[in-house]
């Protein structure tokens, strides 16, 4: 009889105990008996971080070699790469005014916004044309956050290039170098670098999606990039794994007018055709210029009987600039160009890059395959239209 009370009145604990506890949890969501009995805490949120990595770098050897290479790149090329500063002072709009005639409003000032690279260790920049365009003042910081002023040496407004100089006695600027463009291909890893809106120091990696095949001695090709490209990366480097620039950094695609940001098509100037306004530019102090026929020319060699006595290699002339010096001479679309001065060539660009090399007002001859026969064609060189 005593055994069957214990027993009773222990089930009327363990009744009571469940309810109170019942009632107690109600006000403890998520903890229950099972919480209780291993002995965790109420209100305890339970979290359990796990001791190692999915993976160790033995397992991704090469992944693990592109991140520090990429890494190693970036540091190697920011300290070339500026931020572009203008100031633009815009005249007030005048009003007539009944007692004080003519009255200016208060001029306005247009902040700006742009990258560039150190091309020298002097000092050089080279940028976008739109970025410094009609500026009055600019000014250049430093991936060291260190401010200069800049002066505007020349520009291309056709092809959007600029050369700036820091005015500053140092003669130690960290110097990007010029890749050969011609050399790019579809699919190469690229970097761009920059300040987009303002942020700078950004690196953004991708890779050249397209290169334009259309070539002409008074237009650029451009080389379309994938890298993400926004508002005040203009004028900044794409770099090529080695840290070479393989172009300048001009111009994102909108399919929507109304979107400003990146939509996965940026567009760059090959560092070729930019180094060789860059060089115009330069040639100017000393004298010089570039020269210019008005020839546009196939992206594809046209290949020359080697019987005729000329060189195998010949560029197709697809247009010419109206009232150009070429047009002058006598040449039209359908000849082919075999030699510059009676040397060859080894294909379309590499003529191109001759006749720039030209000075104004120097003569030449073009050897050209004109209805079925070899006729030599006397030229005289024009200078650029952009640098007139």
């Amino acid at each position: 009889m005593d055994t069957f009370r214990r027993l009773i009145f222990a089930l009327a604990i363990f009744v009571f105990a469940s309810a109170a506890f019942t009632l107690w949890r109600g006000q403890q969501p998520g903890y229950g008996l099972l919480n209780f009995l291993r002995g965790e805490k109420p209100g305890q949120e339970p979290f359990s971080a796990p001791e190692a990595p999915k993976l160790n770098l033995e397992d991704v050897k090469i992944l693990s070699a592109m991140n520090d290479e990429f890494s190693k790149l970036s540091a190697a090329v920011l300290p070339s790469v500026v931020s572009v500063t203008t100031r633009t002072l815009r005249r007030g709009q005048t009003a007539w005014h009944p007692f004080f005639g003519l009255v200016a409003g208060r001029p306005q000032v247009v902040p700006g916004l742009g990258s560039g690279a150190i091309i020298s260790k002097e000092g050089h920049i080279i940028t976008n044309y739109h970025v410094i365009a009609d500026v009055s003042e600019v000014m250049i910081t430093t991936n060291d956050n260190k401010k200069f002023p800049a002066r505007i040496l020349g520009a291309s407004r056709e092809r959007d290039i600029a050369l700036l100089k820091i005015d500053s006695p140092k003669t130690d600027f960290p110097a990007l170098t010029f890749a050969n463009s011609d050399a790019a291909k579809v699919g190469q890893i690229v970097f761009a670098v920059g300040n987009p809106f303002g942020l700078s120091g950004t690196v953004t990696q991708g890779i050249i999606s397209a290169r334009d095949r259309h070539l002409s001695d008074s237009q650029f090709d451009y080389l379309q990039t994938d890298t993400v490209i926004n508002p005040g990366n203009s004028g900044g480097p794409l770099v090529n794994i080695r840290g070479e620039m393989i172009g300048i950094n001009v111009a994102i695609y909108r399919g929507d007018e109304n979107v400003r940001a990146w939509q996965g098509v940026g567009l760059a100037v090959p560092a070729n055709d930019a180094k060789a306004v860059i060089d115009a530019i330069l040639s100017e102090f000393k004298g010089g210029s570039s020269g210019y026929l008005g020839l546009e020319l196939s992206s594809e060699s046209v290949a020359i009987d080697a019987s005729l006595g000329t060189s195998t290699t010949g560029a197709y002339i697809t247009d010419l600039d109206a009232n150009s010096p070429g047009a002058t001479a006598g040449l039209v679309p359908g000849d082919v160009v075999t030699a510059l001065n009676e040397k060859p060539f080894r294909n379309p660009r590499e003529l191109l890059s001759q006749i720039r090399q030209l000075a104004p007002g120097s003569k030449a001859t073009l050897t050209v395959f004109r209805n079925g026969q070899l006729v030599v064609v006397p030229v005289v060189i024009g200078q650029r239209p952009d640098m007139q």
